[in-house]
């Protein structure tokens, strides 16, 4: 199969895409398939809405016969070994680390979004050339064949290979291993390369440390630096494009860090997912959900491990690092659907409401809560063999018992192996936290304790929040209602989800809710609210402050010798 992208509007956001395939002997008809989901995000993306212009001719220009099977499918009427063209435009107008987008400044492509295969012929080797303007350079894993065209080994790989041609391109490479590692920046950015390879090289060798080679020959790192605030990535085997912003703070330790993090995190990704793969997923069907409850593995331990790589190859402060593992302990502790809905269960309903938060306390999270999972997994064995088996094991026989043999794991050899590798029973732990819904503080207390940590708890800084109950989002003058614990004082009151607050006490909010309730602390508060367009009060009376404590762990400071080498030997750095 060759593919054919061009434009001849940029500002319109249309690409021009041409498909050319060869109907095989006896072949009267034949199907092709647009994938209706993308690699690394478990949801239906119906890419097949963005297609304008369906055309399909003969190498002569004769219009050949073409109807739609199924929203994403279509049957081409032909005769054996005739040459096919299929024509047809995709609208490029989304940036996103997983989309396509097309302006006056750049191409940037992921060919799983736009681009059709014969599902019975997905092992075919793919062509790709690219009529660019003459200054663009291109930034992707795939092999160049010539001046913009390169070959893939089949669709798979064409399908995990994004691109980005653009005139604007900033590029640099560190070497690891002999392996480069290119990174390509596109927008408003202006890199500090020497701070940026060293940082990447400390990473990347811990990486290829632990699981003792890499999965290819290079591997590139291709970043989208918009004006707005946003934090985006995709992982791919030899590839992962990140879209971060605001480009102009790109120097702030805060986004900074969230380069490292994301990049530390969609790097690991090319063993965790990439290579080691659940065995629903082996080989991607792109026709349909690829459901699997291994999310709190493929998306859980690489969220783990994107942080605590950044720890032990020194690039995260013991502060960043702590920084990042309070967030995970916050977005669990304030999800009511801790109790009601397994991690599990989350993965596999990710192809049932994506990535949105869904209705009021349903959803856990393969990220949030499959971070601490692999906190805990990872301490229990380093705990029961005295320190002389990790997590790290674990991924490592996945990734030679199974990755490099071409096989995916299931539930239950995932099970075993860290049965196996923590030498004792882990039954209980996986039916109570992984496949059940207990409550995990006691059992981080006492694991965190292992390595000379506690779980600190203090109240919320934000008054309605300890004393009643409520999150706030503050979009403009008024607040929108954002969450509400169960059996709070506001969901008692009658506090309803997305109620836009108006004024308190009779005072109009000018985006100043908290400074309002501070002057009217331990009195009752008279709300003003807008219910699905209705207005009415609530009164909230002065409560205790208990609720939507703050989660933090800090360094015991009376931590024993046995505790302090515990954490070196976890942390690779001195108490």
């Amino acid at each position: 199969m060759r593919y054919l992208f061009s434009y001849s509007y940029p500002q319109r956001h249309v690409i021009d895409l041409e498909c050319v395939l060869t109907a095989t002997a006896k072949q009267k008809s034949l199907i092709v398939q647009l994938p209706s989901w993308r690699p690394g995000r478990y949801e239906l993306g119906n890419f097949a809405k963005n297609i304008q212009k369906w055309e399909v001719f003969d190498a002569a220009g004769n219009k050949l016969k073409s109807k739609k099977r199924t929203k994403d499918s279509w049957e081409i009427e032909c005769a054996e070994n005739q040459q096919i063209h299929i024509k047809y435009s995709y609208y490029a107008a989304e940036l996103k680390a997983g989309s396509c987008y097309l302006d006056e400044n750049q191409l940037y492509v992921n060919p799983v979004n736009c681009c059709i295969y014969m599902p019975d012929r997905i092992a075919e080797s793919c062509e790709l050339e690219l009529h660019l303007p003459e200054n663009y350079k291109v930034a992707t894993a795939l092999k160049p064949t010539g001046k913009n065209t390169f070959r893939a080994a089949d669709f798979h790989e064409l399908a995990d290979s994004p691109f980005i041609a653009s005139a604007g391109l900033q590029q640099n490479k560190t070497i690891v291993n002999d392996i480069p590692f290119y990174i390509h920046f596109q927008g408003d950015c202006k890199p500090d390369w020497n701070r940026i390879q060293h940082d990447f090289s400390a990473l990347i060798k811990e990486q290829v440390s632990t699981m003792g080679s890499f999965t290819g020959k290079d591997y590139h790192f291709l970043f989208q630096f918009l004006p707005q605030r946003i934090y985006h990535g995709v992982e791919h085997l030899h590839s992962t494009v990140i879209a971060l912003g605001p480009a102009y703070n790109f120097s702030e330790r805060s986004l900074y860090n969230d380069f490292l993090g994301v990049s530390c995190h969609e790097l690991y990704h090319s063993w965790n997912i990439k290579s080691i793969r659940p065995a629903e997923m082996m080989p991607y069907d792109y026709t349909r959900e690829n459901y699997s409850r291994l999310g709190y593995v493929c998306e859980g331990v690489t969220t783990y491990y994107g942080d605590y790589f950044l720890l032990r190859s020194g690039v995260y402060s013991q502060q960043d690092y702590f920084k990042t593992f309070d967030t995970r302990l916050q977005k669990h502790f304030h999800n009511p659907a801790r109790f009601t809905m397994p991690v599990t269960e989350a993965s596999f309903d990710s192809w049932l409401d994506g990535y949105v938060s869904g209705i009021p306390a349903r959803k856990t999270s393969i990220y949030d809560e499959g971070c601490l999972i692999s906190f805990m997994t990872d301490i229990l064995i380093r705990r029961s063999s005295a320190d002389k088996r990790s997590l790290d094991d674990v991924m490592r026989a996945l990734y030679e018992n199974f990755a490099q043999k071409g096989k995916g794991y299931s539930e239950q050899e995932y099970i075993q192996l860290v049965e196996e590798i923590a030498a004792i029973p882990m039954t209980s732990f996986f039916e109570n936290y992984v496949y059940g819904t207990c409550d995990y503080e006691p059992l981080l207390q006492e694991l965190l304790f292992y390595i000379g940590c506690e779980l600190i708890k203090t109240k919320a800084k934000k008054y309605h929040e300890a004393h009643f109950g409520f999150k706030l989002h503050e979009t403009g003058p008024a607040g929108k209602v954002s969450l509400i614990y169960p059996d709070s004082a506001a969901e008692k009151a009658g506090l309803s989800l997305n109620d836009e607050i108006i004024a308190i006490n009779g005072r109009q909010l000018k985006n100043d809710f908290n400074e309002w309730e501070r002057y009217f602390a331990d009195q009752v508060l008279e709300l003003s609210v807008f219910s699905d367009n209705f207005l009415k009060k609530i009164s909230l009376a002065p409560s205790s402050g208990e609720l939507y404590l703050n989660y933090s762990i800090q360094k015991k400071e009376a931590a024993t010798p046995a505790q302090k080498t515990a954490w070196k030997n976890w942390a690779r750095q001195d108490f």
